[in-house]
This record gives structure tokens, sequence and C-alpha cells, in this order.
């Protein structure tokens, strides 16, 4: 009896210790699909915005979310750049969760984003074209 409610405390504790933003919603069965992001989801790390720079000036080089840097003449990935691309943002979007940094980083806080992104806030709103194809990234779309 004595160790059964030691595991059952120890299981308790070890589910409190989970952080909530790695958590999937209720209901979610997401993955996250290399297809998509490849196709959908890298481009847009190469779109350059009014006011702002494009993701790779900074998140080539010198940042802990690092992509892999554009070849000289390159305007987009090779199939194994992509591939430890996909793995790094990975780290950043739980499937499933709206939560997860991928999408509220670079969102605007009063449109649901988080306090502050070195590079600014890219997308105003949560209708922005671009924040609907990494929301749709997140929640497991295919091609």
């Amino acid at each position: 009896m004595r160790i059964t409610l030691v595991w059952g405390v120890l299981a308790a504790t070890a589910l409190l210790c989970i952080p909530a933003a790695h958590a999937q919603q209720p209901g979610a069965s997401a993955s996250l699909d290399y297809d998509y992001f490849k196709t959908k989801v890298q481009p847009i790390f190469l779109t350059k915005r009014p006011g702002h720079a494009r993701c790779i000036a900074c998140h080539g080089s010198g940042t802990p979310l690092r992509l892999q840097p554009l070849a000289q003449g390159a305007t987009t990935w090779s199939e194994e750049e992509s591939r430890k691309n996909f793995d790094v943002i990975r780290r950043v979007a739980q499937p499933g969760n709206l939560k997860s940094r991928l999408l509220t980083h670079p969102l605007e806080e009063q449109a649901g984003g988080d306090f502050y992104h070195n590079g600014g806030k890219h997308f105003a709103s949560q209708s922005d074209p671009e924040w609907q194809v990494l929301k749709a990234f997140v929640m497991g779309k295919t091609l």
C-alpha cells in the first residue's frame, strides 16, 4: 500500500511538472507534416514584409531558433536543409497546440501573441493569411 501511494504521488508530481505550452489541446491528435512545412511554411521565412526584416535575416544566425542559412544566390533551401529546418521548427510548433511559440511569438500581443519578439511582430491579427498557414501547420494540415 505504501509503495502504491508513493508511486501515485510521484506520477501526480510528474504530471504537474509538464509545461502547459507543450501540452496538446483536448482532443488534438495532430502531427506536423513535412511536405506542408516545406511547401507552405518555409516560404514564409523568406518573405519580406513592410517594416520588418525577413525571418531568415535573423534566424539564419545569431538566434537560438536557427534556420539553415541560404547558400549564396539561393532563393530556397535544399532538401537536406529543409529537413534540418523542419527539425528546428518542431521545437516551437507543438502539434495541435495553438499556444505554440511558432504562432504566438511573431503575433501582436493584442491578437493573442506573446510579449516580445526581437524581430518585431510580423502578424497584426490571427486572420493574416501567413499566420493562418502557420496555424494550419501546427494543427496538422497536410497537402
